[in-house]
């Protein structure tokens, strides 16, 4: 995934989940239930703050 990648939402309120959409054309599809969604973000935050220590940069920054 890049920063250009299109990333659209959907949820699935019948369902209780939420689709993300990686693409345009084909794009990959993710489904997450809701009660996982908690652990999806913290396993990013956990990713992003690990990229960041490794790079000198703090959480938030750009670039």
């Amino acid at each position: 995934m890049t920063a250009n990648l299109p990333v659209r939402v959907e949820p699935l309120v019948f369902a209780g989940r939420v689709e993300l959409r990686f693409g345009n054309a084909f794009p990959a599809v993710l489904v997450v239930d809701r009660d996982a969604l908690p652990r999806l973000l913290n396993a990013i935050a956990e990713g992003q703050v690990a990229l960041d220590a490794s790079s000198g940069r703090k959480g938030g920054e750009v670039g």
